[in-house]
């Protein structure tokens, strides 16, 4: 049952090497990339241990998920959804949250409808719970005429730089009201929502021929995604270039020395090469921010890469730690190939073998699993936890990943594992996945076991994946409906694994490729439901 898959995994020896080497170590001290799906990844490490990870929902709202960890988005919350009517009703872009002057604050990009008309947006919390209410605060003026505040400019991607004791905000705009010519903006705030000057242009968007989209030479520069980095005396404003539905996007860099003013276009120095950029293997890498580890003893970055060369906005994130060049300046390295196993952030908390466990979504939340695949495409609905469900609202850039979610940091070696199980629509498989390793997004992109059902073969099935390809260990064929419940249950003591369906032994076989890891749930191009999922040790 070998599925079709967005997301091969290729892996250079070299990294292999290094990987198996790893995995022998210890598999829970390693991850994988891409740890989500998604586009313009936006986390902040606040002084209270967490990360707070800010993305737009379905482009029609904003999320923020808190987790300690950088490998797990942790718990969401969708803390804004546009309005019906105005300004901000569609395409939320980007969003990013900050603590500025004693409060959060959530800058984003939206429209009415028509890119032509994006701005740039922001809202302020109510309370400190980042995870809280918020208000508008309305649109920026990113304009020409600061007196009038009139003929306001497209604007996305807006940062806010604090330097030399003062608030500015940097964004991608526009010239002219429709000319498409993407340049970075620079102005002084008076607050951080209410601009104090005009803007400035910071650089030349198409200086170097890698900037301009396509790489070609004839054609416009574009610069966007703007994300302030700090070392010694320098402020690094590290940006994307070329157009970011192409392989070419790449991040490059913009400097200035602290106490130089930022709005004079002269104190910017652009280097003359990217500094991050895709490979054979990776493509289109952009849109990055950084962070420090849980311990605050390394650096990492967050971007996120197409999943194929071909044009468009499918994408996905990914995290890797950087280093720093002898003049100080980022060393960001190459983009390792998905699947390459790397070590986990320092002092990032390891999941724990576990006893029991038992969920029956009660509570309509999700905040005790760890997702993989479409951020859309699971929810809690009528007490059971629903995987490849179309929300109804806000969808954006969907596509399916072989959709899988996993109890957050509990592992399990010899254990009894129940799950009830519907397939609603699709009548392809849906099932439980257990002694998992190094989850990810994508079809076969974990390393374990998948025990589940196929209602349209009349088919329960047991294989296995190694983090590229599915191995089938085991069939049977039996009768099923789409829209019936099932009982699962597997058993699992050393090498013996054994599957029934309402109550009934349908497979048994014998394997031990792993012993051990995390559990779960998955689907493949299906919509499930699953519900009173119960786990013990054996």
């Amino acid at each position: 049952m070998k599925q079709k898959s967005f997301f091969k995994l290729a892996v250079s020896a070299f990294a292999l090497c290094g990987a198996l080497h790893l995995f022998a170590a210890d598999y829970k001290q390693t991850f994988v990339n891409p740890i989500y799906e998604g586009a313009d990844p936006f986390v902040y490490k606040h002084t209270d241990g967490f990360y707070y990870f800010c993305q737009s929902e379905g482009d029609k709202g904003i999320a923020v998920w808190k987790s300690p960890k950088l490998t797990d988005k942790g718990v969401k919350r969708v803390v804004w959804k546009a309005p019906d009517t105005g300004w901000n009703t569609s395409q939320v872009w980007a969003p990013e949250l900050h603590y500025l002057q004693g409060k959060w604050y959530i800058y984003y990009a939206a429209d009415s409808g028509k890119n032509i008309d994006h701005r740039t947006g922001v809202l302020r919390s109510k309370t400190q719970d980042q995870q809280g209410e918020y208000e508008d605060m309305g649109i920026v003026y990113t304009g020409d005429e600061i007196e009038t505040k009139k003929n306001n400019r497209w604007a996305i991607d807006a940062t806010p730089l604090q330097m030399n004791g003062k608030l500015y905000l940097i964004w991608s705009g526009w010239e002219g009201y429709d000319d498409d010519i993407q340049s970075l903006y620079i102005a002084e705030m008076k607050n951080p929502w209410t601009a104090a000057t005009n803007r400035v242009k910071m650089a030349e968007n198409d200086t170097y021929v890698w900037e301009k989209v396509s790489e070609k030479a004839n054609q416009r520069g574009l610069n966007e995604a703007a994300q302030i980095l700090r070392n010694e005396d320098k402020i690094y404003v590290i940006y994307s270039c070329s157009g970011s539905w192409e392989p070419t996007y790449k991040l490059a860099q913009l400097s200035i020395e602290k106490g130089q003013d930022p709005m004079n276009p002269e104190n910017w120095k652009k280097k003359d090469e990217p500094v991050f950029q895709g490979t054979d293997e990776v493509y289109g890498t952009g849109h990055c921010c950084f962070t420090k580890s849980p311990d605050g003893t390394e650096d990492w970055m967050m971007y996120h890469s197409k999943i194929s060369k071909r044009h468009g906005w499918q994408r996905n994130v990914r995290i890797e730690k950087f280093g720093w060049n002898p003049d100080g300046s980022p060393d960001f390295g190459k983009p390792t190939p998905e699947g390459t196993v790397l070590q986990k952030p320092s002092g990032e908390k390891l999941p724990e073998s576990a006893s029991h466990f038992t969920d029956s979504f009660s509570s309509g939340r999700w905040d005790n699993w760890v997702y993989y695949g479409y951020n859309r495409f699971i929810d809690v609905r009528s007490e059971k936890l629903v995987l490849g469900i179309n929300p109804g609202w806000g969808i954006a850039n969907n596509y399916r990943s072989g959709e899988k979610a996993v109890i957050r940091d509990m592992l399990w070696d010899d254990f009894v594992y129940y799950a009830k199980v519907k397939v609603v629509k699709g009548g392809r498989d849906a099932g439980l996945i257990f002694r998992v390793n190094h989850p990810a997004v994508g079809y076969d992109a974990m390393k374990g076991y998948f025990a589940g059902i196929i209602p349209q073969n009349n088919i329960a099935v047991l294989g296995k994946m190694d983090g590229e390809n599915w191995k089938e260990l085991a069939r049977k064929e039996i009768p099923l409906k789409q829209g019936k419940d099932y009982h699962l249950k597997v058993m699992a003591k050393g090498e013996n694994i054994e599957f029934f369906i309402n109550n009934e032994k349908q497979i048994e076989v014998k394997d031990d490729d792993y012993s051990s890891g995390l559990a779960g749930v998955r689907v493949i191009d299906s919509e499930a439901e699953f519900d009173n999922i119960k786990i013990r040790r054996r």
